[in-house]
C-alpha cells in the first residue's frame, strides 16, 4: 500500500468515527424513532419478552452494553460504533474489500445508519460475515459440511436481527437455483433451505408462543396502492443510492430535484460498470442478493405494514452493491474515489451542522423533569391521539433515552393517571431544544 493512501484511510476512518458522534450528539432527541423505544424498552426489561415485533438480536446486544455503561440510549450508541469499527477492522485483517468500505462508512447514509438506535447498525457487520462467507464458498475456498455450516450460520445470525433478512435467505436459495451447475450450487440451496426451516420454527415456537396473532394481524392484502409504491421506489433507491445526501425535503421544492437527480446518476453509472467490466462469480452473488432483498422489499409492501423504502431499510440490501460499486471504481480512478467519502462527510457536516438540535441539554432537561416527578424508574405510557402525530411522539422517543420503560397508548382513560405523559404536560414544565428542519 503507498504510505500516501494508507495516511488518507486513516483520516478518514477517523473524521468518520467523529462524525458518527456528532451525528447523534447534534440531534434534538439522539437520533431516535418510535422504534427505538421499543428496542430500548425491550432492552430494559429482558428477559421479560417485551415484544415479538423485532427479534431479539438488537435488544440483546442493547442489553449487553448496558452491563459496561449507564443505559439503554448510550448501549445502543456503543452498538452503532462498534458495528462501524468492526467492519473496518475484519475488511483491513481480511484484506477483503478494505478499501470500499473505508469509503462506505464515510458515506452519510452509512454514517447515520451507525448513530442511529435502530437494528440496521447491528445488522450491517453481520451482512458483510455472510458476504465473506459466501465469497468463501464461490472461490472454493470453503467447501462441503463447512460450507454449508457457516453459510447456514450467518443466514440464521441475521434472521435474528431483521426480519426483512428472509430475503435474503430466499435469495440465497435462489441465486443457487439458478446457477445449479456449478460446483458451489447445493451448499446455496442447501443453506437456503436450512434458513427457510429455521424462519418456520421461529414462528411456531417464538412468534406463537409470545403472540398467536401477530402475522394473522399483520398481513393485510390490498394495504397500499401500486400508484402510491412505485414513486416511493423510485425517490427511495435515489435517495438510497445519492452518495452525498440521502434525505429528500417532505416539502417539495427544487433541491429534491438534485437530490433525486444525482442518486438515479449514480444508479446508471453502476448499471453501467457492472454491464461494461465483468463481474466474477462473488461480484454478481453481491448484486443478486441485492436486487433479490430490493425487489423483495417492494412487493411486501402489498401485504404488509412497512415504511416507505428509504436509505436505513435499503441499507443491508445496498451494502453489497455499494462494495462493488467502489471495487470497480477504486479500479478505474484509484485513490481519486476517496474524494467521495470526504466530499460526503463534508455534505453531512452541513446538513447536521443547519438541523443541529442538543442533545445532551434535552436529556438534561428531561432527567430532571423525570427525578422531580419521581417517573425516572417507573414504567410509563405516552398518550397520543393519533400515532401520525410525529411532533407529539418525539416527545415520547426523547424520554425513552432516560427512561426506556415506556409504552405508546392510545386509550384516553390512561391519560388520566399519574404515570401517563403528554407532551403537553412535559412541555408545561421544561424547554426543549429542536433544530428548525423536522
Amino acid at each position: 500500500m503507498k504510505f500516501k493512501e494508507k495516511y488518507i484511510q486513516i483520516f478518514l476512518v477517523i473524521i468518520t468515527l467523529v462524525m458518527t458522534i456528532l451525528r447523534f450528539l447534534l440531534n434534538e432527541k439522539g437520533r431516535t424513532n418510535p422504534d427505538s423505544i421499543r428496542y430500548m424498552r425491550f432492552a430494559h426489561v429482558f428477559p421479560t419478552i417485551d415484544n415479538t415485533t423485532t427479534p431479539l438480536g438488537y435488544p440483546l446486544s442493547i442489553k449487553f452494553f448496558t452491563l459496561f455503561c449507564a443505559d439503554e440510549f448510550w448501549g445502543s450508541k456503543l452498538v452503532g460504533i462498534s458495528a462501524l469499527l468492526f467492519i473496518l477492522f475484519f475488511t483491513w485483517k481480511k484484506n477483503f474489500f478494505f478499501k470500499e468500505s473505508v469509503v462506505l462508512c464515510a458515506l452519510f447514509s452509512f454514517l447515520s445508519i451507525f448513530s442511529y438506535t435502530m437494528s440496521e447498525a447491528l445488522i450491517l457487520p453481520f451482512v458483510l460475515l455472510f458476504l465473506y462467507v459466501s465469497s468463501l464458498v464461490i472461490n472454493g475456498k470453503l467447501e462441503k459440511g463447512k460450507a454449508v455450516f457457516y453459510l447456514s450460520l450467518s443466514l440464521i445470525a441475521l434472521y435474528n436481527i431483521r426480519y426483512s433478512s428472509l430475503f435474503i435467505i430466499g435469495g440465497t436459495g435462489l441465486f443457487g437455483i439458478v446457477f445449479r451447475r456449478k460446483n458451489y450450487s447445493k451448499t446455496f440451496i442447501v443453506s437456503g433451505i436450512t434458513g427457510g426451516i429455521f424462519i418456520v420454527a421461529y414462528k411456531f415456537f417464538f412468534i406463537d408462543y409470545f403472540n398467536v396473532n401477530y402475522i394473522k394481524d399483520a398481513l393485510t392484502i390490498g394495504l397500499y396502492p401500486t400508484s402510491k409504491l412505485l414513486p416511493e421506489l423510485f425517490m427511495g433507491l435515489c435517495t438510497t443510492f445519492n452518495p452525498f445526501i440521502h434525505i429528500a425535503d417532505p416539502g417539495g421544492g427544487m433541491i429534491n430535484y438534485a437530490i433525486y437527480g444525482i442518486g438515479l446518476l449514480n444508479i446508471l453509472v453502476m448499471v453501467y460498470l457492472f454491464i461494461k467490466y465483468k463481474l466474477s462469480d462473488s461480484e454478481f452473488f453481491f448484486v443478486f442478493i441485492s436486487v433479490a432483498g430490493i425487489v423483495c422489499s417492494y412487493f411486501v409492501q402489498y401485504f404488509y405494514p412497512v415504511n416507505a423504502i428509504d436509505y436505513r431499510l435499503m441499507a443491508p440490501f445496498s451494502f453489497p452493491v455499494w462494495l462493488v460499486y467502489f471495487k470497480k471504481l477504486f479500479q478505474l480512478l484509484g485513490t481519486k474515489v476517496y474524494a467521495i467519502g470526504f466530499l460526503s462527510l463534508a455534505s453531512g457536516f452541513l446538513f447536521t451542522w443547519l438541523s443541529r438540535g442538543d442533545y445532551l441539554k434535552n436529556r438534561k432537561e428531561i432527567k430532571n423533569y423525570l427525578q422531580s416527578e419521581k417517573l425516572d424508574k417507573v414504567p410509563l405510557l405516552f398518550y397520543l391521539e393519533n400515532p401520525e402525530d410525529l411532533d407529539k411522539v418525539q416527545t415520547a422517543e426523547l424520554i425513552s433515552t432516560v427512561n426506556p420503560h415506556i409504552t405508546l397508548t392510545f386509550k384516553p382513560e390512561d391519560s388520566v393517571k399519574r404515570t401517563t405523559l403528554t407532551r403537553y404536560k412535559v412541555l408545561q414544565k421544561i424547554k426543549i431544544d429542536k433544530n428548525k428542519y423536522q
